[in-house]
C-alpha cells in the first residue's frame, strides 16, 4: 500500500494540550461553582471539568495550570480551554496572564492495510529501537527519532502512533513506517 493511502488512514485518537494562568485556583470551588466539574483530592490532585460537545475533560490544578485531554481534534482543544476560562471568570478566577497553548502529544490511529510478520520486522528493524516481546505484548514498540514518536505496530497491520507535536508529524512517521517495511520487503 502507497504511503499516501496509509496517510488516509490516520485518524487522531487523543490530543494532549496545556496552559496556566497566573492565578492560582481553589479547587473546592471549582467543583462547586462549576457544573460539570468535579474534585477529589484523595484521587486526582485537579479538578476535572468534562465537556460534552466536544467530548473531552479539561484538568485545572491549583497552580493555575491548565491540561485539556481527550480531544479528537485540534480545534477542540481550543473550546475546551475559552470555555474553562470562561467558567472560571464567572465565579471570579482571573485568567489573566494566560501562557500560549501548547501541543504535548497527538495520538493517532493508522492502518497499512494487511498483516504483517512482526518477528520479520523485528529482525529487518534491529532492536536499537525495537521492542517485542510478544509473550508480554501483542505489539511491536518502534522508537522514531525524527519526528520523535512511538510507534505501536500490530501483526493486524494497525498501528497506534503516540508522541507527535502536530497531525504533519503523524504523516511523517506513517511516511517512514511504511518506507522502511517496503524495503524490507514486508509491505
Amino acid at each position: 500500500m502507497p504511503p499516501e493511502d496509509v496517510i488516509r488512514t490516520i485518524k487522531i485518537e487523543n490530543v494532549v494540550a496545556s496552559t496556566s494562568i497566573i492565578s492560582k485556583i481553589d479547587l473546592d470551588e471549582v467543583s462547586q461553582r462549576i457544573e460539570g466539574a468535579e474534585y477529589n483530592k484523595k484521587r486526582f490532585p485537579g479538578a476535572i471539568y468534562r465537556l460534552k460537545e466536544p467530548k473531552l475533560a479539561v484538568l485545572v490544578f491549583g497552580s493555575g495550570k491548565i491540561v485539556c485531554t481527550g480531544a479528537k481534534k485540534i480545534s477542540d482543544v481550543q473550546i475546551g480551554v475559552t470555555n474553562i476560562f470562561e467558567r472560571l471568570e464567572e465565579i471570579g478566577v482571573s485568567t489573566e496572564g494566560q501562557t500560549e497553548l501548547v501541543l504535548h502529544n497527538i495520538v493517532s490511529s493508522a492502518d497499512l492495510g494487511r498483516e504483517i510478520n512482526l518477528d520479520a520486522v523485528a529482525m529487518g528493524l534491529g532492536f536499537e529501537n525495537i521492542e517485542y516481546e510478544p509473550e508480554q505484548f501483542p505489539g511491536l514498540v518502534y522508537r522514531i527519532a525524527e519526528p520523535k514518536s512511538v510507534v505501536l505496530l500490530f501483526g493486524s497491520g494497525k498501528m497506534i502512533i503516540t508522541g507527535c507535536k502536530s497531525p504533519e508529524d503523524s504523516k511523517l512517521v506513517v511516511v517512514k513506517i511504511v518506507n522502511d517495511l517496503s524495503e524490507l520487503g514486508l509491505l
